[in-house]
């Protein structure tokens, strides 16, 4: 819904309706550091100032509300130039001359599947300039006010090729062994944790597993969150697939909670704090991920979207002494009145 990156009326009334329903931390979904490094034409973007603007009334939004607020910033790398979702996510036609697809790139010349277009496989200098890039809209989310943010190295994006050895077949620093599939994640972890404050949490969003024989396991990824915490990641976002199909609409069916036992492995192994995402849609089923220690954290998007009252009827469901906490005052008030009415 965004326009040239830039953030839109639809934005702000998107985003308001969670401001209102008593979540404790909402991101700004994959934020464009770069214009190619945009998944679509509609992405919110943040690689020039002006940017900084329309994301500081989201910021703002949610601060009125005391809700914490972050962004995640990404790169889609060979997954970038295509349509949008709501109409097939699949790459742009050379024949679109209102929207023409850009060039993409990636760590190696290897396209994501058949009949895609192939990226450019990126210089070492290229490399360079996109982690200045990272690093300069990490700036630009301070400037804007928020309170985290969350570098987007999942779903198959930029930074998940080059860890992934599917996309990663390169011979120099960069690619061949586990360790040095890590160094440009790495790379970008610590410019954008050379900017953002030590007293500021950084996330990182991982695909776990890529779920492709000769993919990224489990364990590679329980490696890879041990070198995130000692470059100053605090939380690790335990997300899954995505290196060759699209992860936001997946073809096969999951089970509820169906990632819960890859943030509980990293959790555990890592000895860092995790965040579960993934089909997890009702209150006990979270609770008892957070009392299993699966998991520290609890992410929702679909459901929220469902439902953007979801923490108020979690707290009801619960029986939370005082569920209306979660809301604003001026919404508490009349559905406790109302409560009360109830009982008499």
């Amino acid at each position: 819904m965004a326009v040239d990156g830039h953030i839109q009326d639809w934005h702000i009334a998107h985003h308001s309706r969670f401001a209102l329903g008593g979540m404790a931390l909402s991101f700004v979904e994959a934020t464009g550091v770069t214009p190619e490094g945009r998944i679509t034409y509609g992405c919110t973007g943040i690689w020039v100032d002006n940017h900084v603007l329309g994301l500081k009334k989201i910021v703002n939004l949610y601060k009125s509300q005391n809700i914490a607020v972050g962004i995640q910033l990404g790169h889609a790398g060979r997954r970038a130039s295509c349509v949008r979702l709501l109409d097939g996510g699949q790459s742009i036609s050379d024949k679109d001359t209102v929207e023409p697809p850009w060039g993409i790139i990636g760590p190696s010349a290897i396209a994501e599947r058949e009949g895609y277009p192939v990226p450019r496989s990126m210089s070492h200098k290229k490399i360079m300039k996109v982690i200045e890039a990272f690093k300069a809209a990490a700036k630009r989310a301070l400037d804007a006010g928020f309170d985290t943010i969350e570098i987007h190295g999942a779903h198959g994006y930029l930074i998940h090729s080059f860890f992934s050895p599917i996309s990663n077949q390169r011979k120099d620093q960069y690619g061949g062994n586990l360790s040095s599939r890590m160094t440009f994640p790495l790379m970008v972890t610590e410019a954008v944790r050379e900017i953002w404050p030590e007293n500021k949490p950084l996330f990182y969003r991982v695909s776990a597993v890529d779920n492709i024989s000769g993919g990224i396991t489990i364990d590679d990824t329980v490696k890879l969150s041990r070198e995130l915490k000692r470059r100053g990641v605090d939380v690790i976002d335990c997300s899954s697939g995505g290196i060759s199909s699209p992860t936001t609409s997946p073809k096969v069916k999951y089970f509820r909670g169906f990632q819960v036992p890859y943030s509980e492995k990293i959790k555990k192994e890592s000895n860092v704090t995790t965040m579960a995402v993934g089909l997890i849609t009702e209150a006990e089923q979270a609770e008892t991920i957070l009392k299993n220690k699966q998991a520290d954290l609890i992410a929702l998007a679909r459901e929220m979207i469902s439902d953007s009252n979801w923490a108020y009827r979690a707290a009801l469901k619960l029986g939370i002494d005082n569920p209306y906490d979660v809301l604003p005052s001026s919404y508490s008030f009349y559905l406790k009145q109302r409560n009360e009415l109830l009982k008499n």
